[in-house]
């Protein structure tokens, strides 16, 4: 009789496990809020961008995207943060052109491996920079601007968001397409290289509309081109600058990765809904507020284009002999 008791409760309380984890394994993702990792800075592009397209699809699932702002070592604890984490569904990755693209090819020996590592999603938006000097340099054009550079060879110091960030490209680039030497002093994030040019302690930096657009209204520092093929539409007063530097091109991109292992039906909902978040004029119009393009895109598109600027930055690392320990 006991052996019988034993069996019924037994059974019972197997069929109860089984059924709980299968009404656990059905919950509609998501279920819980979603943890929206960005490796940079309060205030930094990405977090603003984040924030944008993050509120978004909070609206659109109806569950919270929490973003989280872990800055330092150029990016790479955020990285870190998200690769470790959980492959639920649950901790998504504002992966930035840095992470991504330049430093897998400016340094040897990395830590992660961007195919291997993540499941790409989407680009979010994409921007040309911006030749940005302080207001004490006293040029006004950015003919002006290289001509001052040329006559002062290793005296003029280009701020950016640390090494291999896309304001250190820029930087190099502008070296070795121009004839110049300019240095490069890294920062924490480029928010913070412009307090040293408006404070006069750094002469230039070349970087993202949404850092410089806000502060060039406080008159102490200057716009002088956009680093596209083409006029920004978004910024159509600014000549390019390669009119002065020919060849001169660098863009910069943020975009949606999740950690390797996610199951696949949830890389595919998230991918939908960031899609329909990208291209809502609500969220278009907010992006291009700060100065950048949406880019919604298929995950085959968006990796294809890394390894693509992956090799590219290769190649211009090579020239600029920037290599990174």
């Amino acid at each position: 009789m006991y052996n019988h008791l034993f069996l019924n409760s037994f059974y019972t309380l197997t069929a109860a496990l089984i059924l709980s984890t299968a009404v656990a394994r059905a919950q509609p993702y998501p279920s819980r809020p979603v943890r929206f990792i960005v490796p940079g800075p309060s205030g930094s592009s990405q977090e603003l961008l984040a924030r944008i397209v993050g509120n978004k699809l909070s609206q659109q699932m109806g569950q919270s995207f929490v973003v989280d702002a872990r800055a330092g070592a150029s990016g790479l604890i955020g990285l870190e943060a998200a690769r470790t984490a959980a492959p639920d569904g649950y901790t998504l990755l504002a992966a930035t052109s840095t992470l991504l693209s330049g430093l897998p090819a400016l340094k040897p020996k990395l830590g992660y491996d961007p195919d291997r590592d993540f499941i790409a999603l989407s680009r979010m938006a994409s921007v040309a920079n911006i030749v940005t000097v302080g207001a004490a340099l006293g040029v006004d054009t950015a003919a002006d601007f290289v001509k001052l550079a040329k006559a002062r060879p290793g005296q003029l110091n280009f701020g950016s968001a640390g090494n291999g960030s896309p304001a250190h490209l820029a930087g190099a680039m502008f070296n070795v397409l121009a004839g110049v030497n300019t240095v490069h002093v890294p920062y924490k994030g480029s928010a913070q290289a412009l307090v040293d040019i408006m404070a006069g302690q750094l002469q230039f930096i070349i970087t993202s509309p949404l850092i410089a657009l806000p502060q060039a209204k406080s008159g102490r520092i200057k716009l002088l081109a956009t680093t596209g093929a083409k006029r920004d539409p978004l910024l159509p007063d600014l000549p390019v600058f390669a009119d002065v530097v020919p060849g001169y091109e660098i863009t910069q991109w943020w975009g949606i990765v999740l950690p390797a292992g996610a199951p696949a039906a949830i890389s595919t909902r998230l991918h939908g809904e960031i899609i329909t978040a990208l291209k809502s004029p609500e969220v278009a119009g907010l992006l291009a507020r700060q100065g950048t393009t949406a880019q919604p895109e298929s995950p085959a598109e968006f990796s294809a284009y890394m390894k693509a600027e992956r090799k590219r930055i290769a190649h211009i690392g090579k020239q600029a002999n920037i290599i990174l320990d």
